[in-house]
């Protein structure tokens, strides 16, 4: 009798402590990427903010001030990876918003999958996302039972987000202004498909109007000229690019959180039982690159001050549902800076503007002199060249030999700060070609990696239509915080490695680390 009362104590011990095990795990993960935020402008804007936005995050949360990308020429679909999978783009298979496929001869974006249908013209995947992410970990560690869910205009990073084991990932249709998904999740979910019947961007937007949030004296640091004439911006649907301009202003920001706010309350998001469920959302503080005069400040204050009060929104709206306290929350830049903005020529800095499709055309010269007549370039994607493998297979050349050839010819044109082989990044000789290598993709990368002389505005003039983008090397400060019950507050100033942010948050949920993290978790 003794040893079963003392069978049946100990089973009542081992109950009890799982469920205080249970009690003590967090019910909801949400994941915040913010696109090109910079921990200068939180600073400097800090005392307009209100006391439940960036300042709850700094008061009761790690505030990490100096988050780095360690890896070049990364955009945000691939830091969105990075901090989601704790590794490089060369592991984890994307390297930017696009990939060049050299059999089909064409550009196409990194995550689309024809194969998969969708309520978009365009449909999307997560199967060239080579690694689990914090999501798919979240999904393993609940056998399935807990809800995935993620909301960004662009579909990427939903898709990225949400990983392989995602219950839903939603984003913006820029052709018709209805959220969209894809056949590898479940159906839309209910406040999405009510949404889209009457409350989507579509039926609003000849209605919507961004201008300056507070009194135009408040926003500091802001030239006279912009003071005069504050900006007014509106999105008729009848400009063909409506969606895509009102996708990178704030007012999409304020969309999405109207989405994840609808996810708490209607779909109970961390409070439906056990299982851990996540919410996943992208935002976006980057320069409004439809400014008339190029001067984006005032519209990029605004934007940080709109931003903060869309983090109040969901931060109240987490604490009325769930609870702060039964929360983990995690946000983080895309770390990549793009102004977008060409200098005017009035100011004299130096520079230029280099063609890629008139480079294309003299080294295909300069091959055909040296090597016999034939087409040897394949195509000039992004700051890669690729020759043309079959032309060298024709003749049976040396592809190093031809690829010498190149860069020698390269290196001597103006605007050409530097040419590397894929061999010379592989080598890894240099810090600089170490954070090449860590954005190469070697299976499907290009033979020629053209390093830009910073001044300089690159114009892509082989497919139509023309694009020109200037080329900086701004070293810009982003940061990343983390808050959760068990996380003390501190600010961290030393520069932390990006990939260590996924590790971190699976460490502070007791989960494994995505299967590909290639860095040890902060200590906080």
């Amino acid at each position: 009798m003794k040893k079963i009362l003392t069978t049946v104590i100990c089973s009542l011990v081992g109950i009890n402590t799982m469920l205080m095990a249970d009690q003590a795990r967090p019910r909801l993960v949400v994941g915040i990427v913010v696109d090109q935020l910079r921990t200068d402008y939180i600073e400097y804007l800090r005392r307009h903010f209100g006391e439940r936005g960036f300042n709850l995050l700094m008061k009761q949360g790690a505030y990490l001030r100096d988050v780095d990308f360690p890896a070049t020429g990364i955009d945000a679909v691939a830091a969105t990876a990075i901090a989601m999978t704790g590794a490089d783009p060369a592991c984890n298979g994307i390297t930017g918003s696009e990939a060049y496929d050299r059999e089909a001869r064409k550009a196409h974006q990194a995550l689309l999958d024809p194969k998969t249908s969708g309520t978009s013209p365009m449909a999307y995947s997560p199967q060239n996302l080579l690694l689990s992410t914090i999501s798919d970990e979240i999904a393993v560690d609940g056998i399935g039972l807990g809800a995935i869910y993620t909301i960004a205009t662009d579909p990427q990073q939903a898709v990225i987000m949400a990983g392989h084991a995602g219950t839903s990932a939603v984003w913006l249709n820029d052709e018709n202004g209805r959220w969209a998904s894809s056949a590898w999740y479940k159906d839309l979910p209910q406040p999405i498909a009510l949404r889209n019947r009457s409350a989507s961007p579509a039926a609003k937007l000849d209605t919507m109007r961004w201008e300056p949030a507070m009194d135009i004296g408040l926003y500091p640091g802001i030239p006279a000229q912009k003071r005069y004439y504050p900006f007014r911006y509106t999105f008729p649907t009848n400009d063909k690019d409506a969606y895509r301009r009102w996708s990178a202003s704030p007012m999409a920001n304020r969309e999405v959180t109207d989405i994840a706010i609808d996810y708490l309350k209607q779909l109970k998001a961390g409070s439906r039982g056990d299982a851990i469920d996540m919410l996943g959302i992208a935002y976006t503080a980057a320069p409004f690159k439809y400014v008339k005069d190029g001067d984006y400040r005032l519209e990029l204050e605004d934007t940080y001050i709109r931003l903060d009060r869309q983090l109040q929104r969901l931060f109240d709206a987490i604490d009325a549902g769930p609870g702060l306290d039964n929360t983990v929350i995690y946000l983080t830049s895309t770390g990549h800076y793009d102004d977008a903005t060409v200098d005017d020529e009035k100011y004299r800095i130096p520079g230029g503007n280099f063609s890629k499709k008139r480079a294309a055309s003299l080294l295909n010269s300069f091959l055909t002199a040296k090597y016999g007549n034939g087409d040897y370039i394949d195509r000039f994607f992004g700051s890669q060249i690729y020759l043309d493998r079959r032309t060298l297979d024709s003749r049976r050349l040396d592809i190093g030999e031809v690829a010498r050839s190149a860069q020698e010819f390269l290196s001597k044109m103006s605007g050409v700060r530097a040419v590397y082989t894929a061999l010379d990044i592989l080598a890894e000789a240099t810090p600089h070609l170490e954070t090449m290598r860590r954005t190469v993709d070697i299976k499907n990368c290009g033979d020629l990696f053209v390093d830009f002389q910073p001044g300089w505005n690159v114009t892509d003039d082989t497919s139509f239509p023309t694009k020109t983008k200037p080329v900086r090397s701004s070293m810009v400060s982003t940061p990343a915080f983390i808050m959760a019950p068990e996380v003390a507050p501190k600010v961290i100033d030393t520069p932390v490695d990006a990939r260590r942010l996924a590790p971190t948050v699976t460490q502070i949920l007791r989960i494994r680390s995505p299967n590909g993290a290639q860095i040890r978790p902060i200590a906080l």
